[in-house]
């Protein structure tokens, strides 16, 4: 038992007193009775006795204090060790159904995406009709020889299904200043691809409100082009587009861009090259190799300069321009000039996938140059949203004919019956899918989001195409004409799957291409500037799940 700190300091006193004064005893005896436990007559040597217990149950005391303080220091420096430890293990969240790493500091990050677009179409065509009588024709897919093309029958196109998209991939954030990703995509138009380096790209953000991104994307070419695959109102984007986009841009070009965007305002500048093509399986490249690869610049300048509380007004202009079209000819042979080599060409399917037949097409352009210019219009009101835009294209050729130009153009509007908005993305200056309200739940009473969608297109390939029943001329170009209008309905079940419905309309017409009356010369065995187009419905469906 550890002695009362009164009691201690008054038989220290009473000691050093009889110490002291030897020779009063009494005093001592006086001085030891004052203590409240003492008790009277103590003697010297009982009084030493009790000085030296004290000391050592200070002593003791000293030590005991000593092993708390230790203990409350090896506490305290495991505490922070394990505080520390949990500061700097990574978090796992999950938003919108994608799994997201982060780092402690979150300097860095890894996020996984993965995309299913499962389509199925009718193509609502007559039957085809004797050779003679029955002239609808369709040109070569881009890049393919027409020997797997038949264009003595009318075209039955496929019905069937597709993996439009199949995509797998990562992206994130390294050391806080740079974005990275990587993006594999197995689906198709026709059929599926045996992999596509989709996307792969870095980006520096430590110039804000500036980044710098370089790899393999689609540049920001136009409201349609920068709008989510994942998101798109209709199945596909619109033909002109799309035409526009794949001059300069389009999906999986090589490309170094710098961009900027504020809360409303978005620019945008790249630089770019080939496109990247896909997997090598071991058997023959499935891209044509090149003798000098593309060169192409492209621009965009976009914003709200119009908006309140619920609505806004976007506005925006783009262009691209092609410096010099790829060679896929080589220095040229049998006394050619090596510009010969350098083309550009211009198809499209119909705004579905599922039959990959490019029922519009100019076949290769030899070109010097190329350009297109485009502008953008946008209205969105709560849940209504309508959009708008207009592309030329302009080729300056290299064989000494007259220089060919295309247009097109499209107009469309959405409206979401369940009260939802589409939201406008600063990033991109374009728009995503609604967040919906109240995700699909069996008996439970949400019914996701629903809606409406509609849209005309018009796309142009023809230029100075002559009149009917001649023969094309050497400056004419007759890639057709396309006209679509589609309906859709959209359900959103949540944030990561949707089913969508579409309804078009097709009318394709183009004068024959051929320059010849006699076989040998001309692989389109129709009569002089026969209409070889068609008209015909289209019955779609797409089921989704993208994360």
């Amino acid at each position: 038992m550890i002695a009362p700190a009164p009691f201690r300091r008054t038989i220290h006193a009473a000691v050093l007193a009889g110490l002291l004064c030897s020779a009063a005893p009494a005093a001592l005896a006086q001085a030891v009775a004052t203590a409240p436990t003492a008790g009277s007559g103590i003697s010297q040597e009982q009084a030493l006795a009790l000085v030296a217990r004290l000391d050592a149950l200070e002593r003791q005391n000293a030590e005991l204090a000593a092993q708390i303080q230790d203990l409350k220091a090896q506490t305290s420096a495991q505490t922070q060790a394990v505080r520390d430890e949990v500061h700097s293990a990574a978090t796992v969240s999950v938003a919108g159904g994608r799994p997201t790493f982060t780092s402690a500091d979150g300097k860095f990050s890894a996020t996984l995406h993965g995309v299913m677009q499962f389509d199925a179409a009718a193509y609502d065509q007559g039957s085809p009709g004797p050779i003679a009588t029955d002239l609808r024709r369709s040109g070569p897919a881009l890049g393919a020889s027409t020997s797997n093309v038949d264009l003595t029958h009318a075209r039955d196109l496929k019905n069937g299904d597709l993996f439009r998209r199949s995509r797998i991939g990562i992206d994130g954030t390294a050391f806080g200043d740079w974005d990275y990703r990587i993006l594999f995509d197995f689906g198709g138009a026709g059929v599926e691809n045996t992999g596509q380096l989709y996307e792969t790209w870095v980006q520096y953000n430590g110039f804000r409100p500036l980044h710098v991104r370089v790899g393999a994307f689609a540049p920001s070419l136009g409201l349609d082009d920068q709008g989510s695959t994942n998101a798109m109102p209709f199945l596909e984007r619109s033909t002109a587009a799309s035409l526009a986009r794949n001059l300069a841009g389009g999906d999986t070009r090589t490309a170094a861009q710098l961009f900027g965007y504020g809360d409303h305002w978005f620019a945008a500048g790249a630089v770019t090259g080939r496109v990247v093509g896909v997997i090598n399986t071991g058997t023959a490249a499935a891209v044509p190799q090149t003798f000098g690869d593309q060169l192409g610049l492209t621009g965009r300048l976009a914003g709200t300069p119009f908006y309140g509380q619920d609505w806004l007004i976007h506005l925006g202009v783009n262009g691209s321009y092609v410096a010099r079209p790829a060679n896929a000819s080589g220095p040229g042979t049998n006394g050619a000039t090596p510009v010969t080599g350098q083309s550009v060409s211009f198809s499209d399917t119909p705004e579905i996938r599922v039959d990959g037949t490019r029922l519009i097409n100019t076949g290769n352009i030899p070109a010097k140059h190329a350009d297109t210019i485009g502008a953008e219009f946008a209205a969105q009101r709560k849940n209504l949203l309508l959009l708008a835009e207009y592309e030329h294209i302009g080729v300056q050729r290299s064989d000494g004919f007259a220089d060919p130009h295309f247009d097109g153009y499209y107009v469309a509007g959405t409206w979401l019956l369940t009260g939802e908005a589409r939201k406008y993305n600063t990033q991109t200056a374009a728009f995503d899918a609604p967040a919906v309200a109240h995700p699909f739940n069996w008996g439970h009473g949400g019914w996701g989001a629903w809606e409406l969608a509609a849209r005309y297109s018009n796309s142009n390939l023809n230029y100075d195409p002559g009149s009917l029943g001649t023969l094309q001329s050497g400056s004419s170009i007759r890639g057709g004409e396309e006209k679509i209008f589609t309906a859709g309905v959209n359900w959103y079940w949540n944030s990561v799957a949707r089913v969508m419905l579409d309804y078009q309309n097709v009318r394709i017409e183009r004068l024959s291409p051929a320059n010849s009356t006699t076989a040998a010369s001309t692989i389109w065995f129709t009569p002089a500037g026969a209409n070889i187009g068609q008209s015909f419905n289209v019955w779609s469906v797409r089921t989704q799940f993208a994360f």
